[in-house]
């Protein structure tokens, strides 16, 4: 009998899996769904969204005036939440990734006794939950006096250890060490050189690192609880909660219809960014996977 020839697969013609294919449907079923609901959920008035299917639409359309009126209630509160949050994101979220940056290219680039000490000392920082360090880190800043202000919130979002060890593994493979060293020959210094030759080089990793912090720290939400008490400076994560609670106290007022409206808002501008960078984060998450 002749042979049925095998197929070759290759990257323009990779192999098909069932399993696998069915695998990436749950996932994106998964992942879809909550997004539908909120959008769909977004357009119902207050009473609608109580009465009526979560996943399909009902009664007036409501999109626009529900946008209206969570940009209004409170005296335009959540103007001042989306402000907070970009606060805490340009200078928490941006700053952690420079200093991740200098410190990666640091440890990739440079030799210096202790090194292997310092390399357990991320690793174990990993591994530590954020939440196991929240009281200790409370009752510092509370001694120092920054409880219930930006910089409660600021401070600790600077630190990324998950952030700094992948820039010193993007680092290693990303940036050669004979470029560096012939800049170093016609008499570049070492800031110079990670400015103008390394910090290009390591932009793939640097968007990686963003896009992690960026969304760690407007998602941030067990910091803040802890830190802020003065409603002028909740970030949208407290804010849309305190929101959420005021249909549990005594003549509070519900405005579930509101607190769907601002998630959905809160979300747009992260996926407005993965959009934009997403080149850049695969790049960046690929990089150092092929040796040559």
């Amino acid at each position: 009998m002749p042979r049925t020839p095998r197929r070759r697969h290759s990257v323009d013609r990779p192999a098909r899996s069932l399993s696998l294919t069915l695998l990436t449907g749950l996932v994106l079923v998964y992942t879809l769904v909550p997004l539908i609901w909120l959008l769909i959920s977004a357009t119902k008035t207050q009473q609608d969204l109580l009465g009526s299917p979560g996943i399909w639409f009902s009664g007036r359309f409501a999109l626009w005036d529900n946008i209206r009126q969570t940009l209004t209630y409170g005296d335009g509160i959540f103007g001042r939440w989306l402000l907070n949050t970009l606060l805490y994101v340009a200078l928490g979220a941006g700053g952690a990734t420079l200093l991740a940056a200098l410190g990666g290219y640091g440890l990739a680039k440079f030799h210096f006794p202790g090194k292997r000490i310092v390399f357990a000392v991320v690793i174990g920082a990993v591994a530590v939950p954020a939440t196991a360090l929240a009281v200790p880190t409370f009752l510092m800043f509370s001694k120092m006096g920054l409880t219930d202000t930006p910089w409660a919130v600021i401070v600790p979002s600077l630190i990324s250890p998950f952030g700094l060890y992948l820039m010193w593994v993007f680092a290693s493979e990303a940036v050669p060490d004979e470029l560096l060293e012939a800049a170093r020959v016609d008499g570049s210094g070492e800031l110079r050189t990670f400015f103008r030759i390394g910090l290009p080089l390591l932009a793939p990793g640097i968007v990686t690192v963003l896009l992690f912090t960026v969304v760690a720290t407007w998602n941030n939400y067990f910091l803040p609880l802890i830190m802020i008490k003065d409603p002028d400076w909740y970030p949208l994560t407290l804010g849309l909660n305190a929101w959420n609670d005021q249909a549990a106290t005594a003549g509070g007022q519900p405005v579930f219809n509101l607190v769907i409206t601002g998630s959905l808002l809160t979300i747009l501008p992260l996926i407005a960014a993965f959009l934009l960078l997403q080149r850049y984060w695969q790049s960046g998450l690929a990089a150092g996977s092929v040796k040559e």
